[in-house]
């Protein structure tokens, strides 16, 4: 008896396992789900996330009417806030001025962001359901006020795949002791998708910006080790069957593997020119304003490297009116504690802005600035703000947005939205649409319904569009 295979008796009986080969072909380019619906306008984003909430009415939302009634009682009805210790009508202590040839007014705390005004689309009509932090946190990350959701950097990695294969599709960045805000590293968590989609903290001042990427041993024994372990993962793969979960963990070590050489690289920064070092303020005196400026130096190598989504984190601010999970929060204190933190991030956002015009980067770099809500128009206490969700201001810049823009309004007190009332899932509908992504179709399945980052809501904001 022959015991030959023929070609195609051998082609029948391995179909499945060709199909294997170039499954796990195609998950370890991480392109299975990364095709953009429709061209792109933007490759990457970078999102300056301002924890603590800060305060429109402050920044770039200057109200009049406060001077008119300041120190007077609300004439208006007050919701109930997060303390409920209201006190008067409380005027900005910080002046505007019109900026750029938008004529855009910016509080006097962001000089050098002001500056880039005319890159900048200022959203003053974003509002929250929730009004703590926590929730406020989760809600702006995953589009749900509570954990166990993928967050936005997550899913932008999941539908569009990753540029770089020595490096993670999602970056986060903390420096100076910055930690996560409330709610944890949750916020940058895949929920539901494949593990390998989740956010990768990289403490960019530390010897070691991950731990133990730092090889301890010969590239070949590592390797010999590595593929050791994968036949293992592979044997189980093929007991369980297809897995994205165990998928998702095989890739996630094969990328382990290749940052040990792109993470030391990434954040050795001999190469950038003094110059560009100050021009970020890596050489300022404040210790914390230093240690945004090295976040966001590294963000853009990162842009640079391909990497999709990259979150920068703020430090405590030193007049400890906010926290050091939540530093933008000054319930007291707000004129020293906002103007720490505007000292903080101002000139290495305005510096990475213009780095990233100057190099041809900002028009394929959408650059979102935010914060989880507002605050209020009235004091708590003597000389802070309680929360506001009922309308605030973020911004956007870059990739496909319409500079010099103003989109929506408050009232003349800067407490509730009159005009174009948005939330978060417009924001995130808006950002994936610069990134070439209906999200509508941005999907997952997971208990029986297709999932997404704007649940049922969200639509494009069109007018800030270029």
């Amino acid at each position: 008896m022959n015991n030959l295979l023929s070609r195609r008796k051998m082609l029948s009986t391995c179909s499945s396992g060709f199909g294997m080969l170039a499954l796990q072909g195609l998950l370890g380019q991480n392109q299975l789900s990364a095709k953009p619906h429709f061209t792109p306008k933007a490759k990457s984003v970078i999102f300056c996330y301002m924890s603590g909430g800060v305060s429109h009415i402050d920044t770039f939302d200057p109200k009049p009417t406060l001077e008119k009634y300041g120190g007077q009682p609300m004439p208006v009805k007050v919701e109930r806030t997060q303390f409920n210790n209201n006190g008067n009508v409380f005027p900005s202590p910080f002046k505007f001025k019109r900026y750029g040839q938008s004529g855009i007014p910016v509080s006097s705390i962001f000089p050098r962001t002001a500056g880039m005004i005319d890159e900048i689309a200022v959203i003053r009509s974003m509002t929250s359901k929730v009004n703590e932090h926590a929730q406020g946190n989760y809600a702006i990350h995953t589009g749900f006020p509570f954990m166990g959701h993928p967050t936005a950097g997550a899913w932008v990695n999941y539908g569009l795949g990753n540029l770089n294969q020595n490096l993670p599709g999602f970056v986060v960045l903390h420096s100076g002791g910055s930690i996560p805000p409330h709610g944890g590293v949750g916020l940058y968590g895949s929920g539901y998708l494949p593990a390998n989609n989740q956010g990768s903290i990289l403490q960019v001042d530390k010897e070691e910006p991950i731990n133990n990427v730092t090889p301890k041993e010969s590239n070949s024994l590592q390797r010999k080790r590595l593929d050791f372990h994968k036949s293992f993962d592979q044997q189980f793969l093929q007991k369980v069957g297809y897995n994205q979960q165990v998928e998702a963990a095989i890739q996630n070590h094969e990328v382990a593997y290749k940052m040990q050489a792109a993470v030391p690289d990434l954040c050795d920064l001999k190469g950038e020119t003094d110059a560009t070092k100050k021009f970020y303020g890596l050489d300022s005196t404040d210790v914390q304003k230093a240690s945004y400026a090295r976040q966001c130096l590294l963000a853009r190598r990162l842009v640079e490297r391909g990497v999709r989504f990259v979150e920068l984190s703020c430090l405590t601010e030193k007049t400890g009116a906010g926290g050091a999970a939540n530093p933008w929060d000054q319930h007291g204190v707000l004129e020293k504690g906002h103007a720490a933190m505007a000292h903080q991030v101002d000139q290495p956002i305005a510096a990475l802005l213009q780095d990233l015009k100057i190099r041809g980067l900002l028009d394929e770099t959408l650059v979102v600035w935010a914060g989880e809500f507002g605050r209020t128009p009235f004091s708590q206490g003597s000389d802070g703000r309680d929360h506001n969700p009922y309308g605030f201001s973020i911004w956007m810049a870059g990739g496909g947005i319409k500079g010099g823009t103003v989109y929506g309004s408050t009232d003349e007190f800067g407490y509730h939205v009159t005009e174009n009332k948005c939330d978060f899932y417009d924001l995130w509908a808006t950002v994936l649409h610069l990134l070439g992504l209906n999200h509508e179709n941005l999907t997952f399945r997971h208990g029986g319904r297709d999932l997404r980052l704007t649940d049922v809501h969200g639509r494009v904001l069109k007018p800030i569009l270029a």
